[in-house]
């Protein structure tokens, strides 16, 4: 028993020494938990990134697949109908945005449609205007002051900030302006096409020429809304009363041009096939806007302004357009682009800021 126990008792040091970890000195060494604990949490982050990155990588090449199996999200993406930006602004009180003499009404272009108006009498105006119902806005139109059809791009409503801004500008400078918004945007029921909107812009057209006992009515087009704008003064030319003025601001050439030189489009313009996955999607959905077409036939006077800086449209599509109407018109002089350098900083939506713009309007 003894022996049996003096063997386990020189056991016993041996197992303890074993153990433990010694430094040179003597001392017991400390392990170094916390630089296991970083490459374990090193190698998780990792993972998570290599994981997110994978995840973006299937998005990236399923949406073009998906677009093209259905290429109406496509035209969600081109119209943005339904950002209903800004956000919490009643569209029927144009007055809490400042625009005191502005009445708002609606009009019904086909049965079941009904598109949101607002009438903004010239500045000099604004105290007759005061307490006015519609009955006197209409009346208002035979004032002989022109008459401006605002038509504005995609996305958000009238009631955006440069939009609004516009229309302040061009009230101060004399003249008359109903904005609308086209089926499906703002209060507008319906969905947005390209054939609706045109419908929407010919109709309040021949409304204003109705009710303002000859007074000049012109389109503004500003981006998407060159498109609507083109179309619809073609169409009310072949039907023999072409518009008395056509104004585009930062228009394109036609949209399919603009879809492949638009910012959200350069992260697709390496994929492979970019044009059958997404321009000719857009021709599926029968989205043309052909301003560059349009011109080639219009004889309204026309104005482009431009600005050089625009991040959005490529300035030289204003200057192709130019070029196509020169040839098309008879009259030279009724075709004008009006560019803005860029050191001014108007790039897409701010050009109302000229101070020159009125007399250029004039």
């Amino acid at each position: 028993m003894r022996k049996r126990n003096g063997k386990q008792d020189k056991q016993q040091p041996e197992q303890k020494t074993n153990q433990k970890r010694f430094t040179g000195s003597g001392k017991p060494a400390k392990m170094k938990t916390s630089a296991v604990g970083q490459s374990k949490s090193g190698r998780g982050w990792l993972g998570w990134i290599k994981r997110l990155f994978l995840a973006l990588l299937v998005v990236y090449v399923s949406v073009p697949f998906i677009i093209r199996l259905f290429p109406a999200l496509l035209a969600e993406v081109v119209y943005l109908s339904a950002l209903k930006a800004p956000f919490f602004v009643d569209l029927q009180r144009p007055e809490d945005l400042q625009l005191n003499h502005t009445a708002n009404f609606y009009l019904s272009p086909e049965e079941g449609i009904r598109l949101g108006v607002w009438h903004t009498v010239p500045d000099s105006r604004w105290q007759e205007a005061q307490g006015e119902g519609l009955s006197w806005y209409e009346l208002a139109l035979r004032d002989q002051a022109p008459i401006i059809i605002y038509l504005h791009g995609n996305g958000g409503t009238r009631a955006i900030g440069h939009r609004v801004e516009l229309i302040k500008v061009l009230s101060a400078a004399g003249f008359h302006v109903l904005a609308l918004d086209y089926r499906g945007f703002g209060d507008s029921t319906g969905d947005p096409s390209e054939e609706g909107m045109t419908t929407d812009g010919v109709y309040l057209y021949r409304w204003a020429k109705e009710h303002s006992s000859g007074s000049p009515v012109c389109f503004w087009g500003h981006s998407l809304g060159t498109g609507v704008a083109t179309n619809a003064a073609r169409r009310l030319q072949d039907q023999g009363s072409p518009p008395d003025a056509v104004i585009l601001e930062a228009p394109y050439t036609n949209i399919r041009e603009e879809g492949a030189h638009h910012p959200f489009a350069q992260i697709y313009r390496i994929f492979p096939a970019f044009d059958y996955f997404f321009l000719d999607s857009m021709a599926l959905s029968n989205i043309f806007f052909p301003n560059d077409e349009n011109l080639k036939s219009m004889s309204s006077p026309l104005m482009i302004l431009h600005a050089k800086d625009d991040h959005v449209v490529p300035f030289e599509m204003s200057r192709k357009l130019y070029e196509i109407a020169l040839k098309s018109q008879h009259a030279q002089e009724n075709v004008k682009l009006v560019s803005f350098d860029s050191s001014l900083g108007y790039r897409h939506n701010n050009i109302y800021k000229d101070p020159k713009l009125p007399a250029l309007l004039w």
